[in-house]
């Protein structure tokens, strides 16, 4: 006997792969070049002085994004993102709980 889906189910679906979200590539093929691109469009759509969780960019290439954690934090130390925790500065890798990720004050906001 099939349980029928929760109302509006669909609709959740739907929205989220409009916003590139869902994608069924396992974790393992994803290249650091992915990932980069899609951590440096969430802080380009975010601007100058603004932040975003590294999950953001993770949810944006995998519907099983939490094993892909880590090596989204690798990536954003190797391309200069700032991170930063309760508002310092931290090393993305080393650092634990959640954080906070931003373009630094040294990378300038590209115009589209």
């Amino acid at each position: 006997m099939r349980i029928p889906a929760p109302a509006g189910a669909a609709t959740r679906r739907w929205a989220s792969q409009r916003a590139g979200r869902g994608v069924t590539r396992p974790v393992s093929f994803m290249t650091d070049e992915e990932i980069a691109q899609s951590l440096m469009q969430l802080a380009h759509e975010r601007g100058a002085g603004k932040t975003f969780c590294p999950s953001d960019a993770a949810q944006r290439l995998a519907q099983d994004w939490r094993p892909m954690m880590p090596r989204v934090r690798q990536v954003a130390a190797q391309i200069g993102l700032c991170a930063t925790q309760k508002g310092k500065v931290v090393d993305p890798v080393s650092a634990t709980g959640p954080i906070r990720l931003s373009l630094g004050p040294d990378k300038p906001v590209q115009e589209r």
